[in-house]
């Protein structure tokens, strides 16, 4: 199943009141893995960016100002083509569709549903109640590993939560069943980043199919020969006997 991972950056909290969008990052995934795919772009928000504003992502005016703004091509329309109508899963998913939605709407395009995003806060706060949830609290809480993370930024937080979304799905669990200690351990301590760097190198490794039962006869006499060339009192001679299969 496809998914896209995606988060905003903004000049402020309200897109009615003008605040607009500055950044946006998004990371595919593939049956809740990330593929090393990803969308990012800077925005010019043709407004001021407020100084505590900028605390937060450090993103400044000056530094937005030769930014494409959002109903350019290469802004509006290559996000419409990455995300498709794949569901939309994000932090506080209503923060940042409100402003989505805001900005689709200044060019009279279709807008995002309610129903097409998935919001990791919530399925956090029922996992976890009473305990914090913010994307911090909830890496700290999942040992994923934050230090790259000084100030916010929308690709960097769209990773995080990609590795967050995971372990709140029980994705990395199920794959780890499968790989042999070292890897499971490597895998265990990657960060975000090299999350998504070892993803676009190597190959995702599909779950083995698990072996069926010996269910003809052929598969049993052909089975107790195998046993015989073991010795007088191999184990499995014991298990044959113990299911009622006989010895060999």
């Amino acid at each position: 199943m496809r998914e896209i991972v995606f988060d905003t950056e903004t000049t402020g909290t309200d897109p009615e009141r003008g605040d607009r969008i500055v950044e946006i990052g998004c990371v595919e995934l593939i049956d809740l893995v990330p593929t090393g795919v990803t969308f990012h772009r800077y925005i010019n928000p043709e407004r001021d960016v407020p100084a505590e504003v900028v605390r937060v992502h450090g993103l400044t005016g000056e530094f937005l100002s030769d930014k494409p703004v959002f109903g350019a091509s290469e802004v509006v329309e290559e996000l419409l083509a990455f995300i498709g109508d794949a569901p939309l899963v994000a932090h506080n998913a209503e923060f940042d569709r409100r402003f989505l939605n805001a900005e689709l709407g200044r060019l009279g395009l279709s807008l995002i549903s309610k129903e097409r995003c998935v919001d990791t806060l919530l399925i956090a706060r029922k996992k976890y109640p009473g305990a914090p949830a913010s994307l911090d609290a909830l890496c700290r809480r999942l040992n994923i590993d934050l230090t790259a993370r000084d100030k916010h930024g929308a690709l960097l937080d769209s990773q995080l939560l990609a590795a967050v979304y995971l372990e709140l799905k029980g994705g990395r669990e199920r794959r780890l069943d499968f790989l042999d200690p070292d890897a499971a351990a490597q895998t265990q301590n990657q960060t975000s980043q090299g999350i998504l760097e070892a993803k676009s190198s190597q190959p995702r490794r599909e779950r083995p199919q698990a072996l069926g039962l010996l269910s003809t006869l052929e598969e049993i006499e052909a089975h107790r020969a195998f046993v015989a060339t073991l010795g007088k009192e191999p184990a499995w001679n014991r298990f044959l006997t113990e299911s009622g299969q006989g010895t060999a």
